[in-house]
């Protein structure tokens, strides 16, 4: 087990390259900041996850339903990888952040509080939201400082690249199909374009303490400003309207008008379009398989007799 005699001495340490262990003495704020972080990371696979699992029974033929039946798995299988990280560092165990989630005590990503209205508002979400996810967690990745966190989102980044490249051919046969096709993701565009923009969050503030201990490589702004310079112009290429008035292009650059962060705020409060339904089917579907849980606990206990 490492030791640092102060906070200065342990940010020399990251500055130098330094990774920190699950087993280290590392300094309270650098745990309480990380563990806040990775457990939001975990809250938003799970209820991604259970987003995914709607839509199963309603995806349009086998194959696509075996595929959501995939996702389904690997979104919740990063959610409990997460959790186990997030678990190792003592300040809550695995069951209590589940209980936090599911009673509505702690927080989850942006995306994941707004309602899925057509099978074109899955692929809008497999096209924007995993594409923000992924550009996020590769930056988390490029530098992050705390070594169990790092060796789980190699995989996790891994799997939400096959993800993003799903609804790459998902949108690829949407624009080339019938009108009617190209209305509904036109639609599905006008309801997730901003959300996943706002995904990013505000700008980092001067003093951001995950950037300044290497957990995140790049400042909020800077991944929202190269997402918007990437996808503009391929949904453009793909015949869509970008749902932005204000959008313009100045030297080469792409420039979105105002973002209004208060939806943003909105589900930071739990309070999004679709908060409360989701939290509470969540907390349902745990409330119904406390049986497996228990028979399990059981069956360990009397194995350990």
């Amino acid at each position: 087990m490492r030791t640092w005699s102060d906070l200065d001495e342990f940010e020399s340490f990251l500055d130098d390259g330094g990774m920190v262990e699950a087993g280290d003495d590392m300094p309270q704020v650098y745990r309480d900041e990380v563990f806040r972080f990775i457990e939001f990371h975990a809250n938003s696979e799970m209820m991604g996850g259970l987003t995914e699992r709607d839509w199963i029974p309603r995806a349009p033929g086998l194959r696509l339903k075996q595929i959501f039946l995939a996702k389904t798995q690997d979104e919740i299988g990063h959610a409990h990888l997460l959790y186990m990280v997030a678990a190792d560092m003592g300040i809550k165990s695995r069951t209590e952040i589940l209980e936090d989630l599911f009673d509505g005590r702690s927080r989850f990503h942006n995306v994941f509080h707004y309602q899925a209205v057509t099978w074109a508002d899955q692929i809008a979400i497999a096209f924007l939201v995993d594409a923000a996810a992924f550009a996020s967690q590769r930056a988390v990745f490029a530098e992050c400082s705390y070594g169990p966190y790092k060796r789980v989102l190699k995989r996790i980044i891994s799997e939400e690249g096959f993800h993003m490249r799903h609804g790459e051919e998902m949108l690829l046969r949407l624009s080339n199909g019938t009108d009617v096709q190209h209305e509904m993701f036109q639609a599905a565009l006008d309801r997730w374009w901003w959300p996943s923009v706002q995904l990013f969050g505000p700008d980092s503030p001067p003093d951001d303490n995950l950037l300044r201990w290497k957990i995140k490589s790049e400042r909020n702004e800077v991944l929202r400003h190269a997402y918007v310079q990437k996808y503009v112009p391929l949904l453009q290429g793909y015949g869509f309207v970008i749902p932005d008035p204000e959008l313009r292009e100045v030297d080469g650059q792409w420039l979105t008008g105002e973002i209004d962060w208060e939806p943003l705020k909105a589900t930071m409060r739990n309070g999004g379009p679709d908060s409360a339904r989701r939290i509470d089917t969540a907390a349902r579907n745990w409330a119904d398989t406390a049986w497996v849980r228990a028979s399990l606990d059981a069956a360990i206990a009397r194995r350990a007799a």
